[in-house]
């Protein structure tokens, strides 16, 4: 028997998913998982009571939530996850700190505070989505931005719908004179480090307010805690903007602006633009790829990678093993799952270095 719950643990957005699995699951219904059951820490061998705790991105919160449920009733039921989707740079703070078992990042981790990890870390690649830019403008429904258009937005130097660079961008729509609000995250996220570095790659003359998980927002903006409260701002305001990862803009219900690639190819925020970006961006002796402004007709140029990080040697042996089979469920089934909870798939190629990179994970 499983049982699955969902409480607010910070107020008021930090939610704190806890997956329960009872001991009483049977090891022979494994439903998607792989058997592997011949290697420690596989998803096929069952592994004694064990709790799991991470924190991180609300990036990849969506994906996390079924995939990790479906982890304790299909793979191991004896083991129990707990994610609390605080924010990557939260996230990062909390494995440094000892306080989780492993982060979820859609940024890497700075140079700087890479001495603040008790150890060597892994990046384990785990999907990737778009992030859209989501409006809500009164009797506009389709709406293309180039990068240099939205870099101008995005630093407030355009102030209304009925901006002469609007205009340029999209002939033929009857824009409104309201004014542009533009709504970003107040926290340390991966989804504006993401966002802000394809600004700085894409239109680097008209983003002048640099690149990382939190930037100097002019005082006019307006923040919020957390990508789905990002969505929710912009749903409530007339005349807002901002960038949401593709499930909760999708949530949310909210229209999303197309944007015009590196190519000069106008392109939507889908999942197979997103694969298309994926698979033209390099990846880097660590496993981490930047997809942002990536090359080709087809791909969506505001793509973000998530990850999961991980202590590539692990101090309990435990949790070590649980922190192998969740990576080996989420790198199997988990990528089968992916597409209908609105995330791509990784490309072959990244897969397989993804799973190599767990193979490096000592346990003692």
């Amino acid at each position: 028997m499983t049982k699955f719950i969902r409480r607010h643990a910070l107020p008021p957005l930090a939610v704190l998913i806890v997956v329960l699995a009872a001991a009483c699951g049977s090891s022979s219904s494994n439903g998607g998982a792989s058997n592997t059951s011949g290697s420690t820490g596989s998803t096929g061998a069952q592994l004694s009571q064990t709790t799991l705790s991470g924190s991180g991105s609300t990036f990849q919160d969506p994906f996390d939530e079924a995939v990790f449920r479906d982890f304790t009733s299909e793979a191991q039921p004896n083991v129990t996850v707990n994610y609390n989707p605080v924010g990557s740079g939260q996230g990062q703070t909390d494995l440094a700190g000892g306080v989780t078992d492993f982060a979820g990042s859609d940024s890497l981790v700075k140079d700087a505070d890479k001495s603040s990890f008790k150890g060597s870390f892994l990046y384990i690649p785990i999907a990737s989505a778009p992030i859209t830019i989501s409006f809500n403008v009164n009797g506009v429904d389709k709406l293309t931005l180039s990068a240099s258009t939205l870099a101008k937005i995005f630093s407030t130097s355009i102030k209304t719908w009925d901006d002469s660079a609007i205009k340029a961008d999209n002939p033929g729509v009857d824009l409104p004179s309201t004014s542009i609000t533009v709504v970003h995250r107040s926290d340390g996220s991966g989804t504006t480090s993401n966002f802000t570095s394809y600004l700085a790659a894409a239109a680097p003359s008209d983003w002048t307010l640099g690149s990382d998980k939190t930037v100097a927002w002019a005082s006019s903006t307006v923040g919020a805690e957390g990508n789905p409260a990002v969505a929710s701002k912009i749903k409530g305001t007339d005349g807002a903007i901002g960038y949401v990862d593709f499930a909760d803009a999708t949530q949310a219900g909210l229209k999303f602006a197309s944007i015009k690639n590196s190519a000069g190819s106008v392109v939507a925020p889908t999942l197979d633009g997103a694969t298309a970006a994926m698979a033209s961006a390099t990846v880097t002796a660590d496993v981490t790829v930047s997809p942002m402004n990536a090359p080709g007709a087809d791909a969506y140029p505001i793509t973000s990678p998530t990850y999961l990080i991980v202590y590539s040697t692990q101090s309990n042996h435990a949790k070590g093993l649980a922190v192998k089979a969740l990576l080996e469920y989420v790198l199997g089934p988990g990528q089968q799952k992916a597409t209908a909870l609105d995330f791509a798939p990784l490309p072959d190629a990244l897969l397989a270095k993804a799973k190599a990179q767990v193979d490096k994970i000592q346990v003692p």
